[in-house]
Order: C-alpha cells, then sequence, then structure tokens
C-alpha cells in the first residue's frame, strides 16, 4: 500500500521550489529523479499532452539520447493510458501490441518492465502521464508499486497546478494554435523582449554580481529579482526584501543595518537589520532611488566591502550577501542632479537589466497573462472559469496599461467576479475611449485612453493615478493599495505632479 511517507519523500525536498520563480526544467527534473528513487526505477519520464496535435510530448525525462520524444495518443504505454486514462503495469513488454518498441530503437535502452499512471487536474481531467521503467534489481513492478504511483502522480499533479506551467497547458487546450512556452514560474510570457530578459537572468542569476532591475511600477520587478536569486547559487538562503517607498527616511537605515540598544530613545534591546537578515543569501531594494543620501554611503561600503556597523554601533560587522536593486526612477538623471551618488550608481548596475512595459511585450503576453490571472482569480474566489469573449480581448489589446501587468491583473480579477460565465467587454473596468495597437517604443507619443487626445506616456500615468485618487475620494491609502504601490511612492508622484501632502 501507498504510505504517506512515500508521497513525501519524493515532494518534500523539492516543496520549498513550489509556487516560487524558479526554471521550471530544473523543477521537473528534480521532480522526477526524486519519482525514480522512491520507485526503484531506472528512468522515469513526465508526458504531457498537445492538444493541438492529438500527442504526448516528454516535457521531463530521463532521456540522455535524444532532447524530446512524441507519441500519438494510443500509441505506446503512454499513449495507451492517456486514450484509456487506467494504469499500465507491463511485466515483460516483448510482443505486447501496446509497447511501442521504436523508442527503444531510437534511443539504444532496452525496456524490461514498464509502470504508468494518468495526471489528472483538479477536475478529473487527464492532461499527462507519469511513467516509470526498468525495475532495479531485475524485478517487476507490483499492485503495491501501481497503487504508490498513482498516489504520487495525485501529489505531483497538485504540485504542478501550483505552477505557471500548468495554466500554460490549459490555455493551449483552449486556444490550440497559440504556441506554448514555460521559462521561470509565475514569470509568464514569451515575448522577444522577454526573451532577452530570461537570457540576461541565465547568465547572471549563477554568479554573485549585484543587478539593478530598471521598469516601470507594475512590470514584475519583485518576481524577476526572485528568479535571479532562486535560479543562483544562494537559491537555498533567504532573500530578504527592503522596500524604501514604503519607509520613512528615517527609518531606512535602521531597517537595512539594524540597532544597537540606546541606539535612540526606545531602542532598549539590539535589533539586527535585514542585511544580516540576508546573511549568505540575497538583499532585494525595492524603489533604491528613494534611498536617502547619507544611507546610500553605507550602502556602498556594503558594496565595495562586504562590511558594516549597526546604527548606533562601533563593531564593525562581515555580511556575506548579494544585492538585486529595482526602481522605476531614472538614476542616471537623479546623479546628474546631485540626488544619487554617482559612484554607487556605477556599483550597483553591474547588470543592468531594463524590463520592458506590458505595452511593449504585444499581443500574445496579453492573453497568456490573461488565460493565467483569469484561472488563479477564479481558483481563489471559488468561482468557475469563465471564458473570454473575443470582444473583450481586442479591449485588452488596444488598452495601454499604464500600470502594466499589475493594472492587468486586477482588471481581470474584477471582471471575473462580475462575469457569469463569459467575460464581456463591458466588464472591464478600463477608461472609456479610443485605443491604438502600441507604438514602437514606450518614448514615443502615444494617444491616451481617457481623452483620446494625443499625450505623452507620463501624462497618462498621471491622469490614471488621479483617477484612482478621485474614485477613492482622496483617500491615499486607499489609492496605493488599488495602485499597488507604496504610499510614500503615490505620494511622490502627486509632489511631482505639484498637489501638495494631505498634511
Amino acid at each position: 500500500m501507498a504510505t504517506h511517507s512515500d508521497v513525501t519523500q519524493v515532494l518534500l525536498p523539492i516543496g520549498g521550489l513550489v509556487g516560487r520563480e524558479v526554471d521550471l526544467d530544473a523543477f521537473l527534473q528534480t521532480l522526477m529523479d526524486r519519482i525514480a528513487v522512491t520507485m526503484q526505477a531506472d528512468r522515469g519520464t513526465l508526458w504531457l499532452l498537445d492538444p493541438a496535435r492529438g500527442e504526448l510530448f516528454s516535457r521531463a525525462a530521463h532521456l540522455p539520447e535524444v532532447s524530446q520524444i512524441r507519441v500519438k495518443l494510443g500509441q505506446g504505454v503512454a499513449g495507451y493510458v492517456a486514450e484509456r486514462g487506467e494504469p499500465v503495469n507491463m511485466p515483460n513488454p516483448r510482443g505486447e501490441s501496446r509497447f511501442f518498441a521504436d523508442i527503444d530503437r531510437m534511443t539504444g535502452y532496452r525496456t524490461t518492465t514498464i509502470l504508468a499512471v494518468p495526471l489528472r487536474d483538479a477536475s478529473g481531467t487527464l492532461y499527462g502521464v507519469l511513467q516509470v521503467l526498468n525495475r532495479r534489481g531485475g524485478e517487476r513492478f507490483t499492485d503495491d508499486d501501481v497503487e504508490r504511483l498513482m498516489a504520487i502522480a495525485v501529489q505531483v499533479s497538485h504540485a504542478l497546478q501550483s505552477t505557471s506551467l500548468y495554466q500554460e497547458l490549459q490555455r493551449a487546450k483552449e486556444q490550440p494554435h497559440a504556441p506554448v512556452g514555460y521559462f521561470f514560474n509565475r514569470i509568464i510570457g514569451e515575448s522577444e523582449p522577454l526573451k532577452v530578459i530570461y537570457r540576461l537572468i541565465q547568465k547572471a542569476a549563477p554568479t554573485d554580481a549585484t543587478v539593478l532591475l530598471r521598469g516601470e511600477s507594475g512590470c514584475g520587478k519583485e518576481l524577476f529579482a526572485r528568479a535571479v536569486h532562486v535560479n543562483g547559487p544562494r537559491r537555498d538562503k533567504p532573500i530578504v526584501k527592503v522596500d524604501c517607498a514604503a519607509l520613512p527616511a528615517s527609518l531606512i537605515e535602521n531597517e537595512l543595518f539594524g540597532h544597537e540598544k540606546g541606539a535612540f530613545t526606545g531602542a532598549d534591546h539590539r535589533v539586527p537589520g535585514k542585511f544580516e537578515a540576508a546573511d549568505g543569501g540575497t538583499v532585494f531594494i525595492d524603489e533604491i532611488g528613494e534611498l536617502p543620501l547619507p544611507v546610500q554611503g553605507k550602502l556602498l561600503r556594503v558594496l565595495q566591502d562586504r562590511e558594516f556597523e549597526r546604527v548606533g554601533g562601533t563593531q564593525t560587522l562581515k555580511v556575506d550577501v548579494r544585492i538585486v536593486a529595482a526602481t522605476n526612477r531614472d538614476l542616471a538623471k537623479m546623479v546628474a542632479e546631485g540626488k544619487f551618488r554617482e559612484d554607487l550608481y556605477y556599483r550597483i548596475k553591474v547588470v543592468e537589466l531594463v524590463l520592458p512595459p506590458l505595452r511593449e511585450r504585444g499581443g500574445e503576453d496579453i492573453e497568456r497573462l490573461t488565460c493565467h490571472f483569469i484561472a488563479a482569480s477564479a481558483k481563489r474566489h471559488r468561482l468557475p472559469v469563465p471564458r473570454l469573449s473575443p470582444a473583450a480581448l481586442e479591449r485588452l489589446n488596444r488598452y495601454r496599461w499604464p500600470g502594466n501587468v499589475r493594472e492587468l491583473e486586477n482588471c481581470i480579477e474584477s471582471a471575473v467576479v462580475l462575469s457569469e460565465g463569459e467575460i464581456l467587454e463591458e466588464y472591464l473596468p478600463l477608461p472609456k475611449g479610443v485605443g491604438v495597437p502600441p507604438p514602437a517604443s514606450a518614448g514615443e507619443t502615444v494617444v491616451a485612453e481617457l481623452s483620446g487626445d494625443l499625450l505623452p506616456l507620463a501624462e497618462v500615468e498621471k491622469r490614471h493615478i488621479l483617477r484612482v485618487l478621485d474614485s477613492v475620494k482622496g483617500n491615499r491609502t486607499a489609492a496605493a493599495k488599488v495602485l499597488q504601490i507604496g504610499r510614500n511612492t503615490l505620494g511622490r508622484k502627486l509632489k511631482e505632479y505639484g498637489i501638495a501632502d494631505e498634511g
């Protein structure tokens, strides 16, 4: 009988990776390694269903001889399981009509025993097959092995449904001719600008190089920062975030470096800072452009010498951290204005990743993200997954998305809650007006969704923020929550617009 320990033996070593921004290939290969060990099998294969071609393809497998194998539904043991939806335990494949010997001829591998079971999602729909080959010691797979692999398949399927891989499979099923691809879990998209970022992350992540992420608010800087961390050598250590825009300037130094007892009124005990908490791991400094100049000097010292003192302290502390920083501000301009240290600027932009705004990623990425957010929102609110009407999709593609992916996510969540089986255009909480296709670059003048006037992008953002502020009757905390930016960031933007603080 399959035991709980059998299943946890497979999943516990990778449980921490599920739901994080990891390289999905590494995730799936680790999964198959654990399954093979647990089942005492020589090889294992995760087959997934390609609905457009009516085939199974090997997505993760012990196949050193070839990169991928495809079989038609009904072809071979895996194809039979996918077609019939029932497990197959084949002690001796020779002479079996369900055995597809061409794979052995292709790989040069000799299969002696096969066990394969279906993978089903929460609704019971089959979307793949889990298969193991050649029980070690020359033994056959038993009935207990069948039950064990079935139990493992249930847990594996649950884990896979927590990744963006499953959402991509669902989208492919609903839109069979759309391209399918998976890179980093929870980072969805295959547009050319994103592929550039993927390649840079794959190069930079295995190193300890400091990374600067630049991009507009809402384009996913934190997700990419976590991708850098978990695809690097520090993945098993903490990643600690400091949001400079969410903290008063007077507290940022204390947050980063900690303080000694007696450092200030109320400091009745020593408190370590984020750098100490992240020792061995990564410190993610979000909105680094908001960092006060005095604190910039202390950060520069950490980057150069990996040492600092706590606030109110004299003891020099050594720390081993990687720094990933993010900003939506023009740091070069701030350097020219004397608002950001030039030496710190060059220290943090060792590897600079400029994240594309959503409007530059094209319709396919918008559609991929939309399908992902529809499924995620429906699951979160325990609702049936609605269809997306063609008119609604066209409207989403026309819109300029000044709030980027974050705005799209909020838009889709609202539409899912309001819809009744289908997301219609009128359910999208978007401003009325004429939309146009995205321009070639972010710097071009665009047609504003709000009025149809020709406006710079900065003006579009300003009008969007002011509209949200008006909708919440001037409540800046509520507006910041809707916009999903820090209240300090909102205050800074309003100050730039010439709007005085509330006091």
